[in-house]
């Protein structure tokens, strides 16, 4: 207190207020003179560390999320910006960003921006528009809060719910509102409301402008109810009755009759599109084929402002597409290989610099990746690449990746796709690809609508359909731009010769017009066969074929390159479809030199300097050894077993004209574009992974099409060498003319993509497979579904609307239980006619129970299983059809028949008819009731040949033969005794060898035993003097229902074909508890979201700590069981704790089979999903063991080791986020230990498409 306050309280004698004491100075010494502080040894206490300055922190930021952002203020009604010295800060949306599907939700971080999160959801796709309305729809139905009108029954003025949802029982409560009511006074109630509200007039409400806006006449809607409405004419009183195309119901008698061959007229051999597409038809509402024959002369004047300028004239396919391009439209290009079709590619990634947006080119493998990304760095100076374990300039305008990464960063919702407008699909028939294809399916489903759509392709059959579909799952039309036109044409010959004099024997069999050459067929079959005689003369008469041995084969290559560089037909492509003979090949032409001096020394000094990269004992390999030999004399080698970095060489080197001869699998034809003058086929036959088999004409088009360089050869040549014997000519033609394989769907469920799709509300499962291609003939049949359900609607309402007589209600409970059994029975006859043990006694004259049309109980002798595909078995049978007389009001049908079987009038086997009329009926697994013991001796080929004879007309009043009429009247003896009950018959248990324990046909045999009780039970209520005409009254009810019922299944999810997969997956997840019982994503599902492939036992593996008591180096050799699928005969020696391990995974593996077994899921990995092959291989290498040594412990060639090897990295990052996701940082740290051991020398050597621009040069 200053002194002039304390004078003025003294002045005025005020005592002075108590004041605290001043802490300051006490403050200051307790901080500035520790050591009067009563604590001992202080010093011990305190710890310092010094801050270290660095400026550049300053640059580096972490990544927060952001609940704000800048922009500029902009006018409200034009949109200018006012101001560009102020910046306006506004909130960001504060709704769920993970649930949210918008382009406006916040960006991602940084660190994760490029590749996307799986927390992350996918961005709407186009096409899901529908369902994101609903689901606004849905989430706007608020509940409105009356506080003021709480009366009982209602909570807070809102109604409380009195039943279920699908339940019919209700609960209703007094008017206490707690008190239940009885059965009978609920009734009370309900009739007392009905009473009430049955003489209210409703008002009607008109939408006048809908009306208007519909054309819909208004007139007769102010009428009064009295006056009687205005009759118009009809054309026809009877009410339209549903038309039901069901091949099944339709005439069935006749359809089950043998009638005699017909000559069906030629059926043309291309069908462009499905059911929706008509031969001849080039467009849809969806689709278009452009007429490439025309001529663009106004191409300049619609496009004034090129994109990109080439230097050479376009053709007028690339013309049309690039217009179609600028226009904005999707653009499908079909074209035969080196056509050009990377022209319209590089135009649409140049159009993407140009507009400031992104372009992304997907390749199918990630070799192509590397080489499209050097390729279009030349031309286009920024382009970056994203593989498995490489990320070159993230930020580029173009990235190139393959398709799958394009799939998981739309999963995972990466930021790209906000500036996408442009995704190139290169080599887009791989959608055929069994294993992968559906990945393709899968991106274009989920790209979204600003999307625009590349797809490049080789030339299919089904362009049209393909691109309709496309164009019907993203509401955008697809203009397909297919050339027929080979920029080179190819000339196709058979190479008969074997050395010496035949050196040059090369014959001419399919010409550059497309025309096969029979006379030089002719005379290679004439060359060919005088060799053989040759040999017998050498080797005598039983001297056989001639088969070339090693030496044979080396003397017949050495002659043909010999020929070839006579005829200057270098360089060649030799596709050999084997990796052994390629090195084999190349190892025999040893002593065959094609390269000068100077070529030689620039091979040599380009070897070396691409090695520079790696490590010194790594150059020593005896693959680098043995291929700089070969290289040196211009052969090179190319398949999956060489190095990368070596395969990379022999293709720099093939470009370049140094290498003359190329020894290459079928994977070098695919996507790059590297054509040789000539094209050689060791065989025209591969081995598929199941049997060897033919060349399919779109693989021997896209490797022949490598042949004829544009600019350089005026035509190219197509060798297929005949070293054993001619191809058969049928064979040749159907290789070399035949049709391309259409594009067909492989799409299928995987658990990843499941729980995925599981996490976002708008994306569903059910919406990917509505939207596949597997589905596209139900898309086209929506709009027709939807009017024929329109008229079942109509239809059940005119015949159902009045109640159902109660006398008739036993009925139709006996309908119900006997249609559910039918369903039953169709479904289990065929799998138990198909066991070994009832499948051998369906031989010819076995005697089997049928039910087929009107043929109800009847006997029959079976006479072959070799019908139709539908209808497979052959029956004998007596012609004891009854006329029906009855005037039904429905088509009687199938089903009619098959109810009146199980009815009281029918509880009968046989006939006691005494007719020898007969036919031959061809009837389904489903028409068959029973298979007796007993047999007859027949001649099924001359009774069946007998009774056609007998329906040709002019043969038909012709006797019966001896054979069948013996047949019959055995037949007919047969039937009157088990008719009469003389003769019990002994019937072959269906049931008794049944190779199943658990599972869905368990439960349907169960099902079939109850329902099969159940309608005996019934059977007794239609033992009735009218039971036709009665259970007619109620047939016709049901059929309506049926009929109603059926197209609201078409209509459903339940009619995707892959809807009971999909149920059968979900009850795996729940009962692995990766999804809960209301289908949400739990802790195992998040994780098992990120992995590529076998995501269910690598997060069992995780859960289950299989690698908590693992080193790093056992942890990544175990897991390459997953990514190895080679065959190796060098059985592993492994460390006892790596085994203990192999046999825990194995019964991990075997517990999820077995789960997914019993569930009927089909499991497209198969058994050998697991390879543990390398594991030794895989152990060694990541304790730092050189790649020479591993190499001692495997025969898997040094390729397929190094792209394992790159596989597992991948893997390993995936287990490493799986810890992350779990919070465990201990297997969190072993994998990154992990990755990093693997992560080293050779088998990570960068590309030089990707860095070696020095070794380019």
């Amino acid at each position: 207190m200053s002194s002039a306050s304390r004078d003025s309280f003294a002045d005025l004698k005020i005592p002075e207020p108590p004041i605290g004491e001043d802490i300051d100075e006490h403050a200051k010494s307790y901080l500035q003179q520790a050591e009067k502080l009563s604590i001992h040894l202080w010093e011990r206490l305190q710890t310092h560390w010094p801050t270290k300055l660095d400026n550049k922190t300053i640059y580096n930021y972490e990544d927060y999320d952001i609940h704000s952002t800048l922009q500029l203020p902009r006018d409200m009604t034009t949109g200018e910006i006012i101001s560009v010295d102020e910046l306006e800060e506004i909130d960001l949306p504060v709704e769920d960003d993970e649930e949210n599907l918008s382009m406006t939700r916040p960006p991602l971080p940084t660190s994760v921006a490029t590749r996307g999160t799986t927390t992350q959801n996918p961005f709407l796709p186009a096409g899901f528009e529908e369902e994101l309305l609903k689901l606004q729809e849905k989430s706007v139905q608020e509940i409105t809060l009356d506080l003021d009108n709480n009366e009982p029954g209602k909570l807070f003025g809102e109604a409380l719910i009195t039943s279920l949802p699908d339940s019919e029982h209700t609960v209703l409560f007094a008017e206490d509102g707690f008190t239940l009511l009885t059965e009978e006074e609920k009734q009370a109630r309900i009739e007392a409301k009905e009473a009430e509200t049955r003489d209210i007039e409703l008002p009607v409400n008109i939408n006048i402008e809908e009306m208007f806006d519909n054309n819909v006449t208004s007139a007769g809607f102010w009428k009064d109810e009295d006056e009687p409405p205005n009759q118009q004419p009809s054309k026809e009183e009877k009410p339209k009755a549903v038309i039901e195309n069901n091949a099944d119901d339709d005439n069935f008698l006749q359809s089950t009759i043998i009638q005699p061959p017909v000559e069906l007229p030629e059926l043309p051999v291309l069908m462009i599109g499905g059911p929706s597409i008509k031969v001849g038809v080039t467009s849809t509402q969806y689709a278009e084929v452009i007429d490439v024959t025309l001529p663009v002369p106004d191409f300049r004047e619609r496009i004034k402002n090129m994109a990109h300028e080439f230097p050479f004239e376009l053709d007028n396919f690339q013309k049309q597409a690039i217009i179609k391009l600028e226009e904005g439209h999707h653009v499908f290009v079909a074209a035969h290989t080196s056509a050009g079709k990377t022209v319209v590619a590089e135009y649409a990634i140049a159009m993407s610099r140009r507009n400031y947006t992104k372009a992304i080119y997907t390749s199918p493998i990630k070799a192509l990746s590397n080489q499209k990304y050097n390729d279009f760095n030349k031309t286009f100076g920024e382009v970056g690449l994203l593989t498995g374990d490489l990320q070159i300039n993230a930020t580029a305008s173009c990235l190139v990746m393959t398709t799958e990464i394009l799939r998981s960063m739309l999963y995972c919702g990466s930021d790209v796709t906000r500036d996408l407008e442009f995704v190139i699909f290169d080599e887009v028939h791989y959608i055929n690809n069994a294993e992968r294809g559906y990945v393709w399916e899968e991106v274009l489903i989920l790209l979204p609508a600003h999307v625009v759509i590349v797809m490049l392709s080789a030339t299919v059959p089904n362009t049209l359909q393909f691109a309709d579909w496309v164009g019907r799952t993203k509401g955008h039309k697809v203009y397909v731009v297919s050339t027929p036109k080979r920029p080179v044409p190819l000339c196709h010959y058979l190479y008969t010769g074997s050395g010496g004099k035949s050196k040059h024997e090369r014959f001419l069999v399919l010409d550059q017009e497309g025309n096969f050459q029979l006379r030089g067929y002719n005379e290679a079959v004439a060359a060919k066969k005088a060799r053989e005689n040759d040999y017998k003369k050498g080797f005598g008469p039983k001297g056989g074929k001639q088969y070339m041995n090693p030496k044979a084969e080396q003397t017949m290559w050495v002659a043909l390159i010999d020929h070839l560089k006579t005829n200057d037909k270098l360089p060649v492509v030799a596709f050999t479809l084997s990796r052994n003979r390629c090195d084999q090949n190349a190892e025999n032409l040893m002593s065959v030199d094609l390269t000068t001096g100077k070529e030689k020394s620039h091979i040599r000094s380009f070897f070396n300097r691409c090695l520079q990269r790696l490590k010194e004992p790594d150059r020593r390999l005896p693959q680098i050894i043995r291929l700089q030999r070969v290289l040196e004399n211009g052969i090179g080698v190319h398949h999956s077993g060489i190095l990368p970095l070596l395969k990379e060489i022999v293709e720099m080197l093939f470009q370049s004209g140094h290498v003359k001869i190329l020894f290459a699998t079928e994977t070098f034809a695919m996507g790059v574009n590297m054509p040789a003058r000539t094209v050689i086929f060791d065989e025209v036959s591969k081995y598929d992974g199941v049997a060897s088999r033919t060349l399919v004409p779109a693989e021997y088009i896209q490797m022949a099409g490598r042949a004829g360089r544009r600019g350089l050869d005026k035509t190219g040549t197509v060798i297929i060498l005949c070293k054993d014997e001619v191809p058969d000519q049928m064979t040749l033609k159907g290789m070399m003319l035949g049709i391309p394989q259409k594009l067909s769907s492989q799409f299928r469920l995987t658990y990843a993509m499941i729980l995925s799709l599981l996490r976002a509300a708008t994306v569903t499962v059910l919406g990917m497979m509505k939207r596949s291609f597997r589905e596209f003939d139900q898309i086209c049949q929506v709009d027709k579904n939807k009017k024929q359900l329109e008229l079942a609607e109509k239809e059940y309402e005119k015949k159902c609307s009045i109640p159902l007589a109660p006398h008739l209600t036993p009925l139709t409970t006996f309908y119900d239980a006997v249609t559910a059994y039918i369903g039953v029975l169709n479904e289990i006859m065929p799998i138990l006619l198909t066991q070994p043990k009832v499948a051998k006694e369906l031989v010819a004259g076995k005697v089997i129970v049928f039910s087929a049309g009107p043929y109800i109980n009847q006997l029959g002798i079976l006479l072959n299983t070799t019908g139709p595909r539908l209808t497979p078995y052959k029956v004998l049978a007596l012609d004891t059809v009854e006329k029906d007389t009855s005037n039904y009001k429905f088509d009687v049908d199938e089903t009619w028949y098959r109810c009146l079987s199980f009815s009281a009038q029918h509880d009968y086997i046989g006939t006691d008819e005494s007719t020898i009329n007969h036919t031959i009926l061809c009837i389904a697994s489903k028409n068959i009731i029973s298979i007796t013991k007993t047999n007859f001796k027949i001649d099924p080929n001359i009774i069946i040949k007998d009774w056609e004879n007998r329906q040709i007309p002019r043969f038909r009043d012709a006797p019966v033969g001896s054979s069948c009429a013996s047949a019959v009247q055995e037949l007919l003896r047969l039937s009157h005794a088990v008719r009469s009950g003389a003769t019990t018959l002994d019937y072959v248990s269906l049931t008794h060898s049944l190779a199943v324990t658990d599972g869905e046909i368990l439960s349907a045999l169960d099902k079939m035993k109850m329902l099969e009780a159940q309608i005996q039970s019934v059977k007794k209520t239609t033992d009735i003097a009218n039971f036709k005409a009665e259970f007619a009254i109620v047939y016709e009810r049901k059929q309506c229902e049926r009929i109603r019922d059926k197209y609201r299944h078409l209509l459903s999810h339940e009619n995707l074909a892959l809807y009971p997969d999909y149920q059968r997956r979900l009850l795996v997840l729940r009962e692995l508890n990766y999804i809960d019982e209301r289908d949400g994503v739990i802790l195992k599902g998040r994780v098992a979201c990120g992995m590529g492939t076998n995501e269910l036992i690598i997060s069992e593996l995780v859960f289950r700590n299989v690698f908590t008591h693992l080193i790093p180096a056992e942890i990544a050799a175990l897991l390459s069981c997953f990514v190895f699928q080679a065959k190796t005969n060098v059985e592993a020696q492994l460390t006892p704790k790596l085994a203990e391990c192999v046999r825990t995974i194995e019964e991990i593996d075997a517990e999820i089979t077995q789960l997914e077994s019993r569930y009927l899921v089909e499991q497209f990995e198969g058994s050998d999903r697991l390879n543990f092959g390398l594991v030794r291989v895989v152990y060694e290498w990541a304790l730092q063991k050189p790649f020479a040594d591993i190499m001692d412990l495997t025969d898997v060639q040094e390729g397929i080791i190094v792209r394992c090897i790159q596989q597992l990295h991948e893997l390993l990052v995936d287990v490493k986020d799986a810890a992350v996701a779990i919070g465990d940082t201990k297997l969190q740290a072993k994998m990154t230990d992990a990755s990093v051991a693997i992560k080293r020398d050779i088998v990570f050597a960068a590309s030089l498409y990707t860095t070696g621009k020095d070794a380019l040069s």
